[in-house]
């Protein structure tokens, strides 16, 4: 590094050092803990990282940033996939985790505004008296609402409740000029202006700093019910997973789990659970339409392949089911101690899921690859948990080609390179591919609103 640069950089962390007394850290395993990655790109270490507190505490770190030409990258919980809060050209990492308060609950409104640091499960915990609850669930509890609506998060409740995208109102954030926006007003509706809050959301921090947002909320149902059925094939899993959709079935998550993920659940969970191509389901809605639904699932499921439904309403055994679930990862990793795990996700149309699904398993088989899919295939959303070994230069590259095949067999049947993990870095290459002339649009509005590119750069371009 040239003298010149190495001292302008030192130059720029003592202002910032300065700025925030007590809440700047250039400590090397403190920023090593803010770089991460699922994916095959290594961790990139900012120069540092500060916990603001405020919306104007963001509004100085914003300013001094362009006076010294520093890059931000914003961290949540670090529980991205997509290595979005790596800092390939160094500079400071947000860490949001101090603004933390749930601002304001309306339950009239069914609606609430929360700083960006707020978690998931913190969010669920405080509404618990109000008979609401906030529905998006990505399967990490801890995820920060700022960091889910800055990679326009979804999850297994997507079927029913929709992503972040269908559940922000309002984004207040700081632009690269110092200003704070915010984005809409409370209304349910609105037919004025650009859709802003959309702009932001899914803008994984190249467009500004979220500080606030404001949220949908929804009902508490009546009576929730889980499920789980076996199949003789994953193909007839999907497509019975497709005709439940298409039935009109009170389903809130409908999740396909393969025979090689299902091994590795039963090891890790102690399920008991048959090594087969699996659905775990939930119903919400009243008792008796609940029952109902269940019913009419055993028999799409039977023309399907179905080895038969058991369902269980008790909290112990959802609790059970949909914490195994969320730990797919975890249990894949485990089971394969000292490989690196990637995850990555695709989304098809509903019409496209069994057929993309059964060539990505043919796929991998014939790759020779240890890659579990499971997904949230109530919205065509699929993924792949690859595992391997980073010093094997072959298999890396078995991996990425994969990877690479795995995208354009999905952008072949008109779907998408991520149906909820974002881009990143990890499929910045993909960009094109899939939105053609309209990347170069995105491209316009990220030099309109980032000058200087240093909001969360090299990330989605």
């Amino acid at each position: 590094m040239a003298d010149g640069l190495a001292n302008s950089i030192q130059e720029a962390l003592s202002a910032f050092a300065a700025q925030f007394p007590g809440r700047f850290s250039a400590n090397s395993g403190v920023r090593g803990h803010h770089a991460n990655t699922l994916t095959l790109v290594p961790p990139q270490l900012p120069d540092a990282v500060v916990w603001p507190e405020t919306t104007a505490d963001v509004q100085a770190l914003v300013r001094l940033a362009s006076l010294y030409r520093l890059p931000l990258i914003p961290f949540g919980a670090g529980t991205s996939l997509e290595g979005h809060v790596n800092a390939p050209r160094g500079g400071i990492s947000v860490d949001f985790s101090r603004m933390n308060k749930v601002l304001d609950i309306r339950p009239d409104d069914m609606d609430c505004t929360v700083e960006a640091g707020v978690t998931l499960s913190q969010l669920n915990t405080e509404l618990r008296a109000t008979g609401l609850f906030f529905p998006v669930d990505p399967g990490a509890e801890h995820a920060t609402l700022g960091g889910m609506a800055a990679t326009r998060a979804s999850g297994t409740t997507t079927v029913r409740y929709g992503s972040m995208r269908d559940n922000v109102i309002n984004v207040t954030a700081v632009l690269a000029s110092g200003d704070v926006v915010r984005t809409a007003r409370r209304a349910r509706k609105s037919a004025s202006g650009y859709d802003l809050t959309g702009l932001l959301v899914g803008s994984e921090g190249t467009l500004g700093l979220m500080t606030e947002l404001t949220l949908r909320l929804h009902g508490v149902p009546e009576t929730i019910v889980s499920a789980v059925a076996a199949f003789d094939t994953t193909e007839g899993a999907c497509r019975a997973a497709t005709l439940a959709i298409q039935s009109g079935l009170c389903l809130a998550r409908i999740e396909l789990l393969d025979e090689v993920q299902l091994r590795c659940l039963n090891t890790r969970a102690n399920l008991g659970l048959d090594e087969v191509a699996t659905l775990f389901l939930e119903f919400h809605g009243s008792a008796a339409n609940c029952q109902a639904d269940v019913r009419t699932f055993e028999t799409i499921a039977g023309g399907e392949g179905g080895r038969g439904v058991t369902s269980a309403g008790d909290p112990a055994s959802r609790k059970l089911l949909w914490r195994a679930r969320h730990d797919a990862f975890w249990a894949v990793k485990s089971s394969w101690p000292g490989k690196q795990v990637v995850v990555t996700d695709v989304a098809v149309p509903l019409s496209k899921l069994a057929a993309a699904v059964t060539e990505t398993a043919a796929d991998i088989r014939e790759t020779q690859l240890i890659a579990p899919i499971v997904g949230h295939v109530g919205d065509g959303n699929f993924h792949a948990i690859v595992v391997v070994d980073p010093a094997n230069a072959a298999e890396v590259a078995r991996v990425e080609a994969f990877l690479e095949r795995l995208v354009a067999r999905a952008l072949a049947y008109d779907g998408t390179a991520t149906g909820e993990h974002g881009i990143g870095q990890g499929k910045r290459r993909f960009l094109a591919a899939e939105h053609g002339a309209a990347a170069d649009m995105m491209r316009v509005i990220k030099r309109s609103l980032d000058p200087l590119e240093i909001r969360n750069p090299d990330k989605i371009f």
